[in-house]
């Protein structure tokens, strides 16, 4: 091979060079962020130790008017729903309560590290709103989607810190399993399909978390004893946090109240 050839060849071989770690860092820049890595071991706590925080939300002033949701859009939609549909943000209780309210350990909690449940958090898309609302859960744990809807329904979170995601679901169609690698509160989620279905997920790093319902009350069980900030996040009305003192085996109550911004 003479030398005009060899350096052809050796041209060659630079460009594929090139091309081939051009296309590993492509590869590399596309891959998820949130992939699951090795955790550490989940830290002990004493279960005979253990107390709770408990508590109610309510609303202070005049109620704010519900406000109807109109499922003219689609047929299937109002014809599974016999009578008037709310949305569910906003809505004060006819006691004066708040439900869909997340309250959770926002602080206090970081010297431990906690194992997400092996179990699955369910939601349902049924009569075309999101069942429930309002649901908590850690990072790492599995959210599994499911439709009661002989229609087609299109689920989209929106977080800031996970990544998005967007998928549809056909009627009869298998349920949707995701994750989201890290806290977050809270994650809108919307139906492409049906603007007005809506839902919030709070992920936490730890298991201190509930939802209230009907009747405005919640419960923080498991608390190793020591001090922390309690908040309670609304979509509507804003958040407020309180700080507590918990003892071994104590049971603390956490009262909050809104009102209208």
């Amino acid at each position: 091979m003479n030398q005009r050839n060899w350096i052809w060849l050796f041209a060659g071989l630079m460009v594929l060079g090139l091309v081939g770690c051009g296309k590993k860092q492509e590869e590399t820049a596309i891959r998820p962020t949130n992939e699951p890595t090795s955790a550490p071991a989940p830290t002990p706590i004493d279960p005979t130790t253990v107390g709770e925080v408990t508590g109610k939300i309510t609303f202070e002033g005049a109620r704010p008017k519900p406000q109807q949701i109109n499922m003219d859009q689609d047929p299937t939609c109002q014809q599974k729903n016999h009578g008037p549909v709310f949305a569910e943000d906003g809505r004060v209780n006819s006691d004066g309560t708040l439900s869909n309210v997340f309250v959770y350990v926002k602080s206090g909690a970081e010297k431990y590290t906690f194992a997400p449940p092996t179990d699955t958090v369910t939601l349902d898309q049924n009569g075309c709103m999101y069942r429930p609302h309002m649901l908590g859960l850690m990072a790492g744990q599995i959210l599994q989607i499911v439709s009661s809807d002989d229609t087609t329904h299109n689920i989209h979170p929106m977080p800031v810190n996970n990544r998005e995601w967007n998928m549809s679901q056909l009627p009869g169609a298998a349920p949707i399993q995701q994750k989201f690698m890290h806290p977050e509160i809270m994650i809108p989620i919307k139906c492409n399909q049906h603007a007005w279905m809506r839902a919030w997920i709070g992920v936490t790093s730890n298991p201190f978390f509930g939802v209230t319902g009907n009747g405005g009350t919640f419960e923080i069980k498991g608390l190793p004893p020591g001090n922390y900030t309690i908040e309670a996040w609304t979509a509507t009305f804003g958040t407020q946090e309180q700080k507590v003192t918990v003892a071994p085996k104590e049971t603390k109550t956490v009262d909050f109240k809104f009102k209208a911004s």
